[in-house]
C-alpha cells in the first residue's frame, strides 16, 4: 500500500501527461483517483496474481489508460437484437430508417422553420409538421404531438378533467412497463377515478348509471399488453360515443401502442386502425409513436379541433411537447404511410419477413458457422416471433430459430458471452439452449452475428 504513488506524482509521468493533453486535468485525475481505490481494494485481498512489483509504473499507466478509455466510451450502443421481438421496450423499440436519421440529421445541422410560418413570415406553430399528415391520415379535423403516450394521456385527463370524475371500465385499469397506471397518472392529472363494471365484464349501462354532476369524461382504454378471455363483455365504442354525446361529455380513447393502417394480413386481429375510433366519433384518441407506428418515441393526440385546440392551450403542453428531431423523423414515418410505402419502416418490414426468407437466412448462417460444430452444437428450429412493445398479446409470428448449445457451457454462459461481444448480440434463452430469431436481426448484421457465434467456440 505504501508503495502506491500519490496522484500528484503520477500526473508528472509522461505517458499521463500525454493523456491528460487529449482529455484534461480534471476528467483524468477522477479516472487516477478511480484506479488507486480500485488497486488498493485489490491489494487488501493479496497480492495481484503474476505482478512482483504490483504498483509498477506500466501497471498503473496500463490502468490508467484503461479507465480514460472507458470513462470516454458510449454508454448508449447499437445492439443487435436476435430476441425475434420486433417491439423490443428495453432495446429502443422501433428501429428508425436510415431515410428518417438522415432527414433529421439534415434539420439538426442547420436553422429550420420548427416554429416559423415560411408562408406569411411570422412565427408557426411546430406541431404544424406533423399534425397535416395526422389528420390526413387518420380523418382528424386536428392532432398534437407530445413525448410518448403516458404524457398524451396525462395532458388529455388534466384538460378535461382535471378537479371531476373520469369514468372509467374496471377492467381497463391497466399498468404497463415502467409500472405506469392508470389510476395514479389520473391521480397526477388532478381527476377522479370512477371505476364501473367488474374486470371481466362492463356494460354501457354502467357507463350511464355513474354519470352525475362532476363526471368530466368517459375514458376508454385499449388493453394493449393483455387479454381478458371467456366469460366477458366490452361496450363497443359506438354505445360510448353515443352515451357520451347524450349526455354531453367528451369521450377519450387510450390506443396505447396504436397503428395507422390494419394488420389482419399478418394474422393480428386485435389491433384496429387509429382512425376507426374516430371515425366511431370519439372525441380525442392518444397511442405512441414508437410501437406500432414504427416511429419515434413520441405521444400522438388526435380528435376534433376543439378539444385538441384545448390541450394545445394546456400550459402542461409546453412542458411536454418533442424538439425538431422527433418530428423530423415522425414526419419521414408519416409520409411512407402516406405514399403507401411501409417497406420504408424497419419494425413492420421485419414482421411482414416471410418464414421462408427467415429460414434461408438461416441455414446460410449456420453455413458460415459451421467450422464452430465440435464445440457449438447449432441446429433450426421451428418458433414463434412476438410484435412487443405492449401490442397484440398473445399473438405470435411462426419464425426459425438457430439453437445454440455448448459442449462445456450452459445457455446462461453463452449469453453472457454474447453480451459481452462487440457489438453485444442479445437472445433469448428456453430449454437450456440461446435461441437466435433472425426476423429482427438486420441483414448488415450477420456477418458481425457469425463472428460472434464462432467466437463462441473459441472461449
Amino acid at each position: 500500500m505504501r508503495g502506491i504513488p500519490a496522484v500528484e506524482d503520477i500526473l508528472h509521468w509522461p505517458a499521463v501527461q500525454a493523456l491528460e493533453a487529449r482529455v484534461g486535468r480534471r476528467f483524468l485525475t477522477a479516472r487516477i483517483r478511480e484506479t488507486l481505490a480500485g488497486l488498493r481494494e485489490q491489494l487488501r485481498n493479496g497480492p495481484l496474481p503474476g505482478a512482483d512489483v504490483p504498483v509498477a509504473q506500466p501497471l498503473l499507466e496500463s490502468r490508467i489508460h484503461k479507465a480514460v478509455e472507458q470513462g470516454l466510451a458510449y454508454s448508449l450502443l447499437p445492439v443487435i437484437n436476435a430476441t425475434g421481438v420486433v417491439l423490443h421496450t428495453n432495446l429502443g423499440r422501433a428501429p428508425l430508417s436510415r431515410e428518417a436519421l438522415q432527414h433529421a440529421a439534415e434539420v439538426a445541422c442547420q436553422y429550420s422553420n420548427l416554429e416559423y410560418d415560411l408562408a406569411t413570415g411570422a412565427r408557426g406553430q411546430r406541431d404544424a409538421h406533423a399534425s397535416r399528415l395526422l389528420q390526413e391520415l387518420l380523418g382528424a379535423e386536428a392532432a398534437v404531438v407530445v413525448n410518448n403516450n403516458a404524457a398524451a394521456v396525462l395532458i388529455a385527463l388534466n384538460t378535461f378533467a382535471e378537479g371531476g370524475e373520469v369514468i372509467v371500465s374496471r377492467g381497463e385499469l391497466i399498468e404497463i412497463g415502467g409500472s405506469f397506471r392508470i389510476p395514479e397518472i389520473m391521480q397526477k392529472s388532478g381527476a377522479v377515478l370512477r371505476e364501473v363494471g367488474t374486470t371481466n365484464r362492463t356494460r354501457t349501462s354502467d357507463y350511464a348509471n355513474a354519470i352525475g354532476e362532476k363526471t368530466k369524461l368517459l375514458l376508454r382504454v385499449h388493453p394493449s399488453n393483455f387479454r381478458i378471455v371467456g366469460f366477458t363483455q366490452r361496450p363497443a365504442v359506438e354505445e360510448i360515443v353515443e352515451l357520451g354525446r347524450k349526455a354531453g361529455i367528451p369521450v377519450f380513447e387510450d390506443l396505447g401502442s396504436g397503428c395507422l393502417v390494419s394488420m389482419a394480413a399478418l394474422g393480428i386481429q386485435d389491433e384496429s386502425p387509429a382512425g376507426e375510433s374516430l371515425a366511431a366519433g370519439v372525441d380525442v384518441i392518444s397511442f405512441s409513436g414508437d410501437k406500432m407506428l414504427g416511429g419515434p418515441q413520441a405521444g400522438i393526440l388526435a380528435g376534433r379541433k376543439d378539444p385538441i385546440n384545448q390541450i394545445r392551450r394546456n400550459p402542461l403542453f409546453r412542458a411536454l411537447r418533442v424538439d425538431k428531431l422527433t418530428y423530423a423523423v415522425l414526419e419521414t414515418t408519416l409520409q411512407a404511410y402516406l405514399a403507401n410505402q411501409l417497406d420504408r419502416i424497419p419494425s413492420l418490414r421485419m414482421m411482414q419477413i416471410s418464414l421462408q426468407d427467415i429460414e434461408q437466412r438461416a441455414v446460410s448462417l449456420l453455413k458460415a458457422c459451421s467450422s464452430a460444430q465440435s464445440e457449438l452444437h447449432m441446429e433450426l428450429v421451428s418458433g414463434e416471433s412476438v410484435i412487443g412493445g405492449g401490442a397484440a398479446p398473445g399473438q405470435t409470428l411462426p419464425t426459425r430459430l438457430i439453437a445454440l448449445r455448448h459442449t462445456i457451457y450452459g445457455a446462461a454462459k453463452l449469453e453472457k458471452l454474447l453480451l459481452a461481444n462487440q457489438p453485444p448480440v442479445v437472445a433469448r434463452i428456453e430449454a437450456d439452449a440461446v435461441l437466435l430469431d433472425l426476423r429482427t436481426v438486420f441483414p448488415e448484421q450477420e456477418k458481425a452475428l457469425a463472428e460472434a457465434i464462432l467466437s463462441l467456440a473459441s472461449n
